[in-house]
């Protein structure tokens, strides 16, 4: 049976006192890895009778990227600018790498497995060798600041299915599409509906691109972050997608979430068809929904139990890991 979006139900959760940032998900199986706010690193295995989360290593400050590298190899980034190997059989340490000069925000990987990507709010991204830990190059094409004069940050990064592209997004809604093979940057895209500036009553901003996604083709790119803001220090704007025909850097649709799911898509997934794109996050409380680009609609959303940082998609499409505050799940469709 296909999986059916409208169907989504909680089939296990685990509550927690910290907050998850980053997950990957290994294949074919059961078993997730999690970065925490306690700066440690877990191993999940959601097939166990009970759930006990064994932990890996810890990083100096929160983790907030997790990326696996082929089956054995998990590298994790956070707040301590360092990219760590584990290995996943052993628990055991491989590396650590001081690998960007500010907070590092995300790390993916190749689909092969050859490569890791992570981007920072040193506004670089970086690529790896997954293997060997050595920087391949580094990608550099987003401002420093805001158009307002104020520093900026590199929330997002993501590979296409085939390997071949690597896109980057900003906290002020700017996106780079670049070739992996050499670095040249191929397109860049303008998403600043996700962006939002108050001039007159706090002199701050808020939003950004928090996630991104490839269509299985590569032809489209999603972009997932919150409509304009009216209070500037609160995320009560509906959650924004916006897909772009990234060659030719025009915008193709806008979907938002009603006014009853608000906040940031933290997290953005296509199904394994590509029938639809799920994302979540949330503001001071979570969301989950799922988006129909082809029908130019929401096909459903919903309250999640937590404000959702990462998840996952099984091959079957029918089962999405998440993890988020206080809280690690797994809903079925």
């Amino acid at each position: 049976m296909a999986a059916d979006p409208t169907k989504l139900k909680v089939a296990k959760d685990l509550g927690r006192q910290d907050i998850l940032f980053g997950l990957a998900r290994r294949k074919g199986g059961e078993r997730v890895y999690v970065g925490s706010s306690d700066f440690k690193v877990y191993d999940v295995d959601f097939a166990s009778a009970k759930l006990e989360p064994q932990a890996i290593g810890e990083h100096k400050s929160y983790v907030t990227g997790v990326a696996l590298a082929g089956e054995d190899q998990l590298v994790t980034g956070g707040y301590d600018c360092r990219l760590n190997w584990w290995d996943v059989q052993s628990h055991q340490a491989v590396r650590s790498v001081a690998a960007h000069e500010k907070r590092i925000r995300m790390v993916v990987a190749s689909p092969d497995g050859r490569l890791i990507a992570s981007v920072g709010d040193d506004m670089a991204c970086k690529l790896w060798d997954a293997a060997s830990g050595k920087l391949v190059r580094a990608l550099v094409g987003h401002e420093p600041l805001t158009p307002t004069h104020f520093v900026s940050m590199l929330y997002a990064v993501c590979f296409s299915t085939d390997g071949r592209l690597v896109a980057t997004g900003d906290k002020t809604g700017r996106v780079c599409v670049w070739n992996v093979a050499d670095g040249k940057q191929l397109a860049k895209l303008d998403a600043s509906g996700m962006y939002t500036w108050d001039p007159v009553q706090r002199r701050h901003s808020i939003g950004g691109i928090r996630s991104l996604a490839f269509s299985p083709d590569g032809t489209t790119l999603c972009v997932g972050g919150t409509g304009k803001i009216g209070n500037i220090d609160h995320l009560d704007a509906p959650a924004r997608l916006e897909a772009f025909d990234w060659q030719s850097g025009k915008s193709k649709l806008v979907l938002s979430t009603d006014g009853k799911h608000k906040g940031l898509l933290e997290a953005l997934a296509f199904a394994p068809d590509g029938k639809w794109v799920v994302g979540a996050g949330g503001g001071t409380a979570g969301l989950i929904a799922f988006f129909d680009l082809s029908a130019g609609k929401v096909l459903f959303q919903d309250a999640a139990p937590m404000h959702v940082h990462g998840l996952a998609i099984n091959e079957t499409g029918d089962k999405i890991y998440a993890a988020g505050h206080n809280k690690l799940l797994v809903w079925t469709l």
